[in-house]
């Protein structure tokens, strides 16, 4: 960002007339004690907006919150890992609202104002027998330095939690914005396979904050990919309650913009640290394109090289083979010309006018052995310019989801299935 701001503690929980906790169910497996349901709560009412997966198949809670931030503004969310609660029909929507109803009446809220998310193992219907019963805890736990639970919480494959919060000067008032973020598999733009629960105490009406949270969600969210796969929960929530007391923010002010670059930081941090906790990933890449024709040749070019399963193959095995990423910028669909692109790998010219280069092998190597590098793919045929963040693909990605299933046992166990 191009302004002063402060990293703090807290997470989604940081912003001031938040309140956050969670709690064990036992979700996937009872035998296992570990936080699987949170909440998060505004002491007062917000704005919300939100974004969620464009697979044609969604999930209940999906629809749900979906139809909930239509006739109304959230000033909650009740969330879950475990089960996913997807293709589950007409009892997957009947569970996704009775878990809203039974954090809204305590609250003294109305059922559309509370958002949920679900994520873990699609096709099973929830267990709810081992959720109901923890409702009363999850309420009555609520604080305001409960935020790292709700990032334990609502992780599946993640090796970790993951969050951040600043706060920064905003119009003469101190505004912090917070959040969370799940996502390891399944990941890939439009969006990535991902919970995401941002909160913020700045004063922005509805419009203005929908507004900030589609242009932020598409230059964070929608460019990164570990797999190429898109979920059917994908969901990012975001929350204003206006609790620093600033007034209220106009939209296309220079405050606005102000906030919507700190909204945007926050939120390309947590999509970066999707990548770099993905599903036995070795390798965090960033791949520029620059010089195309247009912003959609960009997109493409940057979207076929990422996703695709040869280049990511060689990133693991540490193969500068800029002859893999020049064919799918070939086949991406983008206008291209071969005689005119150039590859650099870490700054180091492995391609230039679509024919090797001099520089030696090894350095190349060296650069792709490396944990984190950068990849600049010049189309030289205009000024448009797209950036995505990338992993490669390793033989335990393949092994690590081969078991997936081995939750169906424990719902046979339940009388589920």
């Amino acid at each position: 960002m191009d302004f002063p701001f402060s990293r703090i503690k807290g997470g989604v929980g940081a912003p001031k007339g938040f309140l956050t906790s969670a709690v064990s169910c036992g979700i996937k497996n009872p035998a296992v004690e570990r936080l699987d349901l949170a909440l998060v709560y505004s002491e007062t009412p917000c704005a919300s907006a939100g974004t969620f997966t464009t697979n044609r198949v969604k999930a209940a809670p999906v629809k749900v919150s979906q139809a909930h931030l239509r006739k109304d503004d959230l000033r909650a969310i009740i969330a879950n890992s475990g089960n996913a609660n997807a293709c589950t029909g007409v009892q997957g929507i009947h569970d996704a609202n009775a878990m809203c109803d039974a954090v809204a009446k305590p609250l003294g809220l109305k059922r559309n104002e509370i958002g949920v998310c679900s994520t873990g193992v699609i096709g099973l219907p929830m267990p709810m027998m081992r959720i109901e019963p923890k409702y009363g805890e999850l309420v009555s736990k609520l604080n305001a330095k409960n935020g790292a639970d709700v990032a334990a919480a609502i992780i599946t494959s993640d090796t970790r939690p993951k969050e951040v919060a600043i706060s920064f000067d905003l119009g003469g008032h101190r505004v912090r914005i917070g959040g969370c973020v799940k996502g390891a598999g399944m990941i890939s733009p439009s969006m990535a396979t991902m919970l995401c629960f941002i909160t913020t105490d700045a004063n922005l009406p509805s419009d203005s904050l929908r507004k900030s949270v589609l242009e932020c969600v598409e230059n964070s969210f929608n460019r990164i990919t570990i797999d190429g796969d898109m979920s059917t929960n994908d969901t990012v929530l975001v929350l204003a309650n206006g609790a620093s007391e600033m007034p209220s923010i106009r939209r296309g002010s220079s405050l606005c913009k102000q906030f919507r670059a700190a909204l945007q930081w926050v939120m390309l941090e947590l999509a970066k640290a999707v990548v770099r906790d993905g599903e036995r990933v070795t390798k965090f890449v960033t791949v520029d394109v620059k010089g195309a024709r247009t912003y959609l040749d960009a997109k493409k070019v940057a979207e076929a090289v990422c996703k695709s399963a040869l280049v990511k193959s060689s990133w693991n095995g540490g193969d500068p083979n800029w002859g893999r990423i020049l064919h799918a910028v070939g086949y991406s669909r983008a206008r291209i010309r071969e005689e005119l692109v150039d590859i650099h790998i870490g700054g180091k010219a492995a391609c230039l006018g679509g024919l090797q280069t001099t520089t030696p092998m090894d350095e190349l190597r060296a650069v792709v052995a490396e944990p984190e590098f950068n990849i600049v793919i010049s189309l030289n045929q205009g000024d448009a310019d797209y950036t995505m963040y990338s992993s490669d693909l390793s033989p335990e990605y393949i092994d690590f989801n081969r078991s997936e299933y081995a939750y169906w046992k424990q719902a046979r166990k339940d009388g589920l299935v």
